[in-house]
């Protein structure tokens, strides 16, 4: 088959299309035809040698796809050969075929392409187990997400508007800010012209936001603590400006805060599935409806996976980059 490597053979690492061996599939997996991968900030960082694959996992890019299943492990019951899927994987998207474990696949909502489904799993489980499993967002509450237009932000928008928080987003120009309102975000918060802990405050009236998903880091620690409302709960899931961060813990002690930080990719398949069988549940009839839905902002053929990584590096797309395959 083929599929997209990181290839060493010079001082800069780089994504090249060669020819692997069709994976083996286990007992409690699937083997899925791949039509479409979705692009994400950790498979950059992948093939800048920051965030190698589990043990066990593929060495070939790609958190997520979509296709249609063409073999079943033994131990699968809820699948069959020609289901149409979207799925969460380890590694191994940017290819013709991968195996994937069953309990994180779910059906391409009804009405939906198979390229936008590419667009679903990375983001949707990232969200939904950061926002509402560990922060456990309510209706009422004030959401703020930074990255309002990452892939990660777009769909944090419209998941927390459509289970009743009041959403504010930051973003880095005008027209981002305006694509995360026309999301449903309440306020939108240029962060290059406007300081987001004063704009936060005035929105809420001065008490904050009850949670906080932070992509940034750096020294938008001490700031998402300032931003925060009494008893808030902040997020880490990701170092945009770097994984260190000198801070005063003090508003954390006094304003009962709480902390977390996660990753998805080595978490076990049980936890992963628990996560699926949330989202079949609780979200994929908002997808299947309409009233949430990825957002697509550019297409590459396979062999453009290094233009899809520089687009995406770039920093001015608004949404998910998708690599077609089949």
């Amino acid at each position: 088959m083929k599929a997209v490597e990181i290839t060493k053979d010079t001082d800069t690492p780089a994504l090249v299309l060669g020819d692997v061996v069709v994976p083996d599939h286990g007992p409690d997996d699937v083997l899925v035809r791949v039509v479409a991968s979705g692009v994400n900030r950790p498979d950059l960082m992948q093939v800048a040698g920051m965030y190698p694959p589990p043990p066990g996992a593929s060495e070939i890019p790609g958190l997520e796809l979509s296709g249609e299943i063409v073999a079943v492990g033994s131990n699968v019951t809820d699948w069959k050969c020609g289901d149409k899927v979207c799925a969460l994987v380890t590694g191994g998207g940017y290819a013709q075929y991968a195996a994937v474990p069953a309990a994180q696949c779910l059906p391409v909502p009804k009405g939906m392409s198979m390229i936008a489904a590419a667009g679903v799993p990375e983001t949707f489980f990232t969200v939904w187990h950061n926002v509402f499993d560990k922060a456990d967002l309510k209706a009422g509450e004030t959401f703020l997400v930074h990255g309002g237009t990452s892939g990660i932000g777009t769909t944090a928008i419209q998941l927390a508007k459509a289970f009743g928080a009041k959403v504010i987003a930051t973003a880095g120009t005008d027209e981002k800010c305006q694509a995360c309102r026309d999301l449903g975000a309440d306020v939108a918060i240029n962060y290059k012209t406007q300081d987001f802990v004063e704009e936060v405050k005035a929105a809420t009236d001065g008490k904050g936001a009850d949670v906080i998903l932070d992509m940034v880091a750096g020294d938008y620690v001490s700031r998402n603590f300032k931003a925060a409302a009494f008893e808030a709960r902040i997020l880490i899931i990701a170092f945009l400006r770097g994984p260190k961060a000198e801070t005063n813990f003090t508003p954390l002690l006094l304003k009962r805060l709480t902390l977390m930080g996660s990753t998805l990719r080595a978490q076990p398949v049980a936890n992963k599935g628990a996560i699926a069988t949330s989202l079949r549940e609780k979200v994929w009839p908002l997808l299947e409806s309409g009233q949430v839905a990825p957002v697509i902002y550019k297409t590459f053929p396979l062999e453009q996976a290094s233009e899809a990584h520089a687009t995406l590096k770039g920093g001015a797309h608004i949404g998910k980059v998708i690599l077609e395959v089949d």
